[in-house]
């Protein structure tokens, strides 16, 4: 299953996911740009791009095992995590400048404490996520910003202006509004690209140039209009998860008939659901109330379920979901209980909610093909 249309960025965006540096990127690097690696959705992106640096959603593309950072976890840690610091152990993540850390979960927590002693990153730092949504929790973030932006402007002799923050905040307003209306083409009966192909735009948001991100997928936009959709599938389904950044994944289960048409990912629409306020009158306050408060949470932060369970409901309405896939990492305790927590509230509603459990790097896709084969079965369609 794949879309019909040809198109020149699509291919582009496909490419950025196989390998840690893509083109633009390495072109980017070879005009004296610098990069600068999150470890996590909640990372203010805008505050790197208003340092005049790429902001790099951390991944593994091309990993092949955890040999060395098996030496430094126990095996319960979760394979993202052993993988990505694995890469960094062999030196591949050596092109970036820097990297940020949030306490997200004790899994991510344990990279930045093996790798501020272990990798040789010239700025390393870890910021205090707040785990609810309230007025103090945003005044405490705005403050942890607001420590990483000294940080930023002492160690790379920049200065982040105010107006600098604007400008950052509207291009990655952009890149969201754009991808929403990627999202939008989803919800025709016959969409015209599959999830595989969403996943891989996504994920390339985050590895790129962000302005040339938003001409790359301006143009991707412009080649979908009018292209022939997609007709020969089983099931319309949703992904709900943390991480996944492999299109791979998505494709093994829409080659056997669930078109994938949206999700509530990390790699997703947790990015890009809502803008920040370009209104507001302080930039770091206004990115502080979007990351705590305004942008849909993942489970670490508490209280917040209701919200997301609603996204999940709205999501099953308009693009017409006919069943609901849970990914998760191998130990990822958080999902665990979403995902216990989501099946019991829609099986009842008569939306049908599978949990996969799976490792970071994609095996055992056999086993995945009878289960997504059989769940299918389930829909009826």
């Amino acid at each position: 299953m794949e879309t019909k249309v040809k198109s020149k960025a699509l291919q582009q965006f496909q490419e950025a996911t196989e390998t840690l540096v893509n083109p633009e990127l390495k072109k980017w690097m070879e005009q004296g740009g610098k990069v600068m690696a999150l470890f996590c959705s909640c990372g203010p992106e805008e505050i790197i791009t208003a340092a005049g640096m790429v902001p790099f959603r951390a991944r593994a593309a091309g990993s092949t095992g955890t040999e060395l950072a098996d030496a430094h976890f126990a095996s319960i840690i979760c394979s993202f995590t052993r993988h990505c610091f694995n890469m960094g152990l062999r030196g591949d993540y050596d092109f970036i400048d820097g990297a940020v850390w949030l306490n997200t979960c004790d899994h991510a927590r344990r990279i930045y404490d093996n790798w501020k002693r272990k990798v040789d990153t010239p700025f390393v730092r870890i910021m205090s996520l707040p785990k609810k949504t309230g007025e103090p929790q945003v005044e405490w973030y705005r403050d942890e910003m607001a420590i990483l932006k000294e940080a930023l402007e002492e160690h790379f002799g920049v200065e982040i202006t105010d107006e600098r923050l604007w400008q950052a905040i509207k291009t990655h307003n952009e890149t969201r509004r754009l991808l929403r209306q990627l999202y939008e083409l989803r919800k025709q009966d016959n969409p015209p690209i599959t999830g595989a192909e969403v996943l891989a735009v996504v994920v390339a948001s985050t590895a790129m140039p962000r302005e040339r991100f938003n001409q790359m997928l301006k143009e991707l936009l412009e080649d979908l209009k009018g292209a022939e959709g997609i007709k020969d599938y089983r099931a319309r389904l949703m992904i709900t998860g943390g991480i996944l950044d492999d299109p791979g994944y998505i494709k093994v289960i829409e080659e056997q008939g669930g078109l994938v048409v949206t999700d509530m990912l990390c790699f997703g629409t947790r990015i890009f659901w809502n803008d920040v306020d370009e209104k507001a009158g302080d930039p770091l306050r206004a990115l502080a109330q979007y990351y705590v408060a305004d942008r849909y949470s993942c489970p670490r932060m508490f209280q917040d379920y209701p919200r997301r369970a609603g996204l999940v409901r709205d999501m099953i309405r308009e693009f017409k979901v006919d069943g609901i896939i849970g990914e998760r990492l191998l130990f990822c305790d958080l999902w665990t209980i979403e995902h216990y927590q989501l099946g019991k509230e829609f099986k009842p509603e008569g939306t049908p909610y599978m949990q996969l459990d799976r490792e970071y790097i994609l095996g055992g896709i056999g086993q995945l093909r009878t289960r997504v084969q059989a769940f299918l079965e389930t829909i009826g369609r």
